[in-house]
């Protein structure tokens, strides 16, 4: 991606490279402690780093590519200057670093680091005196501790090993008499594109030229001039030959409709990591979640970082990236949002010992031992095992173990080599070991030595030397020839493994387009009410996937990189389509074209990339052919005497030769034609793009930003203010997502209540209820990771809290008193209820500490987030616990979100909107834990005795389980069990077996509480128990109803039962033998439209999918459940019942039509028909029959219940022979 923004007048974006740098020390400034760097001063001198800075870049500044000297020094010498002696390694070493602006464009640079003889007797001086310093330091120290560092490090080593003794103590000394002082240097070349090979290459033959002993066949200047003015960029879908000091140099470019560029070599990555890690790391970049790499080796940061984002075709990293974090900037790692991060690792440093602001959402990423940690609850990608062995396929044609090749057990020195195998002797990089094969190489194509060489021969003269390395050249050759090989072997290695990783995407999301909402007519409408609109029809996409995609898709369609996708691909209507998205569109047409993709969506059949062999053989053709050579180095027109050639120094350029470029060069012109022509469709577009300049800069800002992003933070100004106004962008981003989140939790949560009430329809409601939820939590974790002054462990939030915890305890145990409990212990003036339920924070975080099923920090804040939610007591927990002033004081720093008093209060307000709706978070997760709950029975005083003489008993169900029959203490109407999580409670089961000589017991309702989540129900009754009233029944289905959270002062009233709130059963008893509720009976119309809405939302329970279905028991029993609608057909013209006379019910009506049956055949001719109604008839019979004789007491609305639910279950359609029996029923109904 080029970091160029729009060209201007004259200005050449497509050149190759856009600046070469020199960074070093300065000879003038002295040594300078890199105090930024947090270097421990204890070290000896040579062991600590001294500021660097850019001695040169040329030119000096590109209008449309600022040169930006702070961000590159750092990142050229990220932990600036370092000395060595002629003892110590020099070995040279290559990075590369991106700088990624605020805009998201990126620039790549390439650094190449060698060490410079020190030449100046100020800075040899200086160094000589801070080795005079640090020896009496540590000659004082000794008396003072027996553990000083170097008595420490000798007592480790052998007495016998003198030799290593010796080195170590000549490692850490400097004699300015007897020493040779060496200081790194580094050279580096800024380009747009990361053409890594081409640009090492040609820095590495630059190296050797400084260090050979002979000079270059020209000035340095020449090949450097070459490499900025007169090489361009490759056109797309070529490839392009330069020349470096000593050999030519291919690099090449994709075509427009192939993957876009990389050339970091993925074979590293995968030796690194081994396929499986970094298939996890790859799911967690692309869910968004914090990464930090870490390593010894710049480059390797590098490397994993730019492979793994490469691998997110058609999608890009949204957020913070920076591959290798200077040492100067660790504050980064506490930026509360996600980022992908590298930091280097000391030699020897212990991971325990590393401490990260916060690692609750945190991808550690250790390349050099092999290991990864991994966030808590990562989904897994979709068809992981086969997408793992297609990968692996591809690794082992090219004979790469899958594994990896790297172990823990290695040390840090073959690290070092495995990235630059003394790279001066490298054959693979270009290098030519001797100066007569240097020779040989250079003059063997010259015309005039050839000539020259065939006169010899014609005269009998011999040139030895010529004839001698002649075979020593072959020789060079063949082994050129195979590292040629060797590269292009990586380059088909790179584009099969992405090709794989984009097939993945493109047979994901072949349908995407379906589910885009494009409602906006203009762009300037859509770019307006951008955030207030919905772009993409999740809930749709979600159910066309097959199942075993629902964990990872649900999160990720949350995500920015999926936001921004799909906001191109709107935006491609009114400009022109983005790279990616063209190239992604173009492969699913391909697809559809030749039906590759299976017909049934729902399938999660694996499909394998079909294209490698296609892919690989596109690059190798352009590296074979070789479409575009640019300009040979030349002499330019110097000054004669300035920069002369002395081995070993890189020598002081001369910058007016540097500065421009050549003014007239027809050569150029030819070859950049349709360089050329792009700049000018460029141009155009830039224009057209002009006339909205303010929408566009509006849409760049703040659409880039939206939901998780944050632009990303400069490097190169390091100011208190800057800093200031970085952090302040980071509380305004957690702010403004904290106000989406809660937006849309309210959103979707409110749509799925209007979906249980009958309006609209269901669609993976709970799964992506889980997702937002758990994005909530990831929220808060980066919140109080947020300035954090000291970290305490891996979740911040519930450090936070066992702080609190710790002190309420205190102070609760000093300001203990019996006058608090006795208040606790007052019943209401209502009669028997429920005792107030203790709000407390501290209160609630016992439950979670008493969890044996939650092990880690991070889980049990996520548990007592999900909990809090629950009782919708968030919002008043958190503030609870910041309102400790003195506490928040001592755990962050000023400028911490949790510190800034506005903002905290509008995001306590954002969650208390929370409270609006009613969220089974924490129930629906924790299904295995322990739950107490305490029941209450309520009688009718008025009208029985308060407590029966017989034994009752209860049994509690819910959506998850039931506790089975619990005997209920005599003579007391409370009692507390503990049980696995029931769920949602549903039906109360309630009787007692009628002994004693107060038998008979009327029951108003039954209410139990969960202790945990303090959700209460209540279960309607209203009916009595015992024989010889009502209906003789001595047990009884009620059927349970959630109460919403009331004061205590109205606790009381709930828990009686209103007339109207009667069990349903006891409602249409009520209407039916009150002399009072005639006026109520409903006619026939109204019995008929809730006889089809009964069965209509039965038909819909079953179709909807299993883990969306609710309570199946409230449909068939319920209110307005099926039981209620046929008892309303049977009671529809019933006889009232009369004084003296006993109550008639359904039953009594049900067993006379059986009795009717079973002795008189009143069937018709039709024989069909008659057998027909006798097998129905037969069943019903039995039915009821079974019924009667079961040893169950129930009464006679219950046998009937019992009926129905029996006959729908199995599918018995018994009930149209009962109305058959027109003589019984005449007998019965008015």
């Amino acid at each position: 991606m080029s970091g160029s923004a729009a060209p201007g007048p004259g200005s050449a974006p497509c050149r190759f490279a856009h600046y070469f740098v020199v960074c070093g020390t300065d000879a003038d400034s002295g040594l300078e402690p890199d105090e930024l760097a947090g270097e421990n001063f204890d070290q000896s001198p040579l062991r600590r780093t001294f500021k660097s800075k850019v001695l040169a870049h040329y030119p000096q500044n590109i209008e449309w590519n600022p040169f930006d000297q702070d961000a590159v020094n750092m990142l050229c010498m990220p932990k600036g200057l370092s000395f060595r002696t002629q003892t110590d390694n020099r070995d040279l070493q290559f990075h590369s670093f991106i700088i990624t602006r605020e805009d998201g464009s990126r620039t790549y640079g390439f650094v190449l680091t060698f060490y410079e003889e020190v030449t100046s007797k100020q800075i040899c001086t200086a160094m000589q005196t801070l080795y005079q310093m640090h020896n009496a330091e540590q000659y004082s120290s000794v008396y003072a501790s027996s553990s000083c560092s170097m008595d420490s490090l000798a007592s480790s080593i052998d007495e016998g090993d003198a030799t290593s003794l010796a080195k170590i103590q000549q490692y850490n000394s400097y004699d300015i008499s007897r020493d040779t002082l060496y200081v790194s240097k580094c050279i580096c070349l800024i380009t747009p594109l990361p053409f890594m090979q081409a640009c090492k290459k040609f820095l590495i033959q630059l190296y050797k030229a400084v260090t050979s002993q002979q000079p270059p066949p020209l000035p340095l200047e020449s090949y450097i001039h070459n490499i900025l003015y007169e090489v361009p960029l490759p056109p797309l879908g070529r490839s392009l030959k330069f020349y470096g000091v000593y050999e030519p140099i291919v690099c090449q470019r994709p075509g427009p409709s192939e993957l876009p560029l990389s050339d970091y070599p993925l074979r590293e990555a995968f030796e690194l990591l081994g396929l499986e890690n970094l298939v996890q790391v790859f799911t967690c970049v692309l869910l968004e979640m914090q990464i930090l790499l870490y390593s010894q080796d710049y480059q390797r940061l590098m490397t994993v970082a730019e492979g793994i984002t490469t691998l997110l075709f058609p999608f890009q990293w949204q957020h913070v990236y920076v591959p290798i974090l200077p040492a100067s900037l660790l504050h980064f790692l506490d930026a509360p949002v996600p980022y992908l991060m590298g930091l280097q690792s000391k030699e020897g440093t212990d991971r325990s010992k590393l401490e990260l602001p916060q690692e609750a959402n945190l991808c550690f990423v250790d390349i050099d031992n092999h290991f990864i940690e991994l966030p808590e609850e990562l989904p897994q990608f979709p068809n992981k095992l086969e997408f793992i062995q297609e990968i692996s396929e591809v690794l082992l044609r090219f004979g790469i173990p899958p594994e990896g090749n790297l172990h823990c057990s290695e040390s840090a020195t073959k690290l070092k080599n495995l990235v630059l195998n003394d790279l001066v002797n490298d054959k693979k990089n270009g290098n030519i070991p001797s100066n007569t094969i240097n020779m040989y190489e250079l003059l063997k194509g010259n015309e005039t030595i050839a000539r020259l060489q065939a006169l010899a021969k014609r005269t009998g003269v011999t040139v030895e030397k010529m004839t001698i390395t002649a075979p020593v050249a072959e020789k060079e050759r063949d082994v050129k020839l195979q590292c040629e090989e060797e590269e292009l072997r990586d380059y088909k290695l790179n584009v099969q493994l992405r090709e794989v990783f984009a097939n993945r995407f493109t047979q994901m999301f072949a349908d995407y387009e379906s589910f885009v909402i494009q409602a906006a007519q203009d762009m300037e409408s859509w770019l307006t009410n951008r955030e207030q609109m919905q772009n993409f029809d999740k809930a749709s996409f979600l159910s066309d996937q097959p199942e075993p995609y629902l964990p990872f898709l649900s999160h990720f369609i949350e995500t920015q990189m999926f936001a921004t996708f799909i906001d191109n691909k709107i935006m491609s209507q009114w400009e022109e389509k983005d790279a990616f998205l063209r190239v992604f569109d173009s492969r699913i047409e391909k697809i559809r074209l030749y039906n590759v993709r299976a017909p049934a969506l729902r399938t999660s059949i694996y499909q394998k990339c079909s294209t490698l062999k296609e892919a690989a053989q596109s690059i190798e053709q352009r590296l074979m052919k070789i479409d575009h050579t640019a300009i040979h180095p030349h002499l330019l027109d110097m000054k004669i005497g300035q920069g002369k050639y002395e081995q070993g120094f890189f020598p002081k350029l001369q910058s007016d030769v540097l500065a421009t470029g050549p003014t007239n060069n027809n050569r150029w012109a030819s070859r950049s034609a349709t360089t050329q022509r792009r700049k000018d469709r460029l141009r155009q577009h830039s224009e057209h793009i002009g006339l909205d300049n303010d929408l566009r800069e509006k849409y760049m800002q703040e659409a880039r930003s939206l939901g998780k992003n944050l632009r990303q933070p400069k490097l190169s100004d390091l100011s208190p203010a800057v800093i200031a106004q970085t952090n302040w962008k980071f509380v305004e981003g957690l702010l403004k997502e904290c106000r989406m989140k809660t937006k849309r939790m309210l959103v979707e949560k409110m749509g799925h209540e209007a979906v249980e009430l009958g309006h609209g329809e269901a669609n993976i409601t709970g799964l992506e209820e889980n997702t937002l939820i758990a994005s909530l939590c990831d929220l808060l974790e980066r919140i109080w990771s947020h300035g954090l002054q000291v970290k305490q462990g891996k979740s911040a939030l519930w450090s936070h809290l066992l702080q609190y915890q710790e002190r309420e305890e205190k102070q609760e145990h000093m300001a203990e008193s019996p006058v608090a409990l006795g208040l606790e212990r007052r019943k209401s003036d209502t009669g028997i209820t429920l005792p107030t339920l203790r709000v407390s924070l501290t209160h609630d975080m016992r439950h979670i500490q008493n969890m044996s099923e939650i092990k880690t920090d991070v889980g049990r804040a996520r548990a007592w987030i999900r909990l809090s939610l629950e009782k919708k007591l968030l919002s008043q927990h958190l503030k609870q616990l910041l309102s400790n002033q003195a506490l928040a004081k001592k755990l962050y720093k000023r400028y911490a979100f949790l510190r800034c008093e506005e903002e905290r209060e509008q995001f306590l307000y954002h969650l208390l909107s929370l409270n609006a709706v009613d969220y089974f978070c924490f129930t629906s997760v924790f299904t295995t834990i322990m739950i107490p709950y305490r029941t209450v029975i309520i009688p009718i005083k008025k009208l029985s005795n308060a407590i029966t003489t017989s034994n009752p008993w209860i049994c509690v169900s819910g959506e998850l389980g039931d506790t089975g029959v619990m005997q209920i203490p005599k003579n007391l109407l409370e009692m507390t069990f503990e049980c696995q999580n029931l769920g949602k409670l549903t039906t109360v089961q309630i009787g007692h077996d009628n002994s004693g000589l107060l038998a008979k017991w009327l029951v108003d309702c039954v209410m139990v509480r969960s202790e945990i989540t303090g959700h209460t129900y209540k279960f309607p009754c209203g009916r009595w128990l015992g024989k010889g009233v009502d209906d003789g029944s001595l047990e009884r289905i009620l059927i349970g109803e959630l109460i919403t959270s009331v004061s205590d002062e109205d606790l009381g009233k709930q828990c009686r039962t209103p007339p109207q709130q009667k069990s349903p059963t006891t409602a249409r008893r009520l209407s039916i033998t009150s002399l009072t509720g005639k006026n109520t009976k409903p006619n026939a119309g109204q019995i008929q439209e809730g006889i089809g809405e009964a069965v209509n939302n039965i038909v819909k329970h079953f179709h909807k999918p299993e883990k969306e279905r609710g309570s199946l028991t409230i449909l068939l029993c319920g209110e307005n459940g099926l039981v209620a609608a046929l008892e309303q057909v049977f009671h529809h013209g019933f006889k009232s019942a009369r004084i003296f006379h006993k109550n008639v019910f359904i039953w009594d009506f049900i067993e006379k039509a059986v009795a009717y049956f079973e002795t008189t055949d009143q069937f018709g001719d039709n024989e069909e028909d008659v057998l027909l109604q006798r097998s129905s008839c037969k069943t019903f019979c039995r039915y009821v029959n079974a019924i009667s004789i079961a040893p169950r007491n129930i009464g006679k609305d219950g046998k009937f219940q019992i009926l129905v639910c029996l006959g729908t279950r199995y599918r018995a359609a018994f009930f149209t022979v009962v109305f058959s029996s027109v003589g019984i029923a005449s007998s019965i109904l008015c």
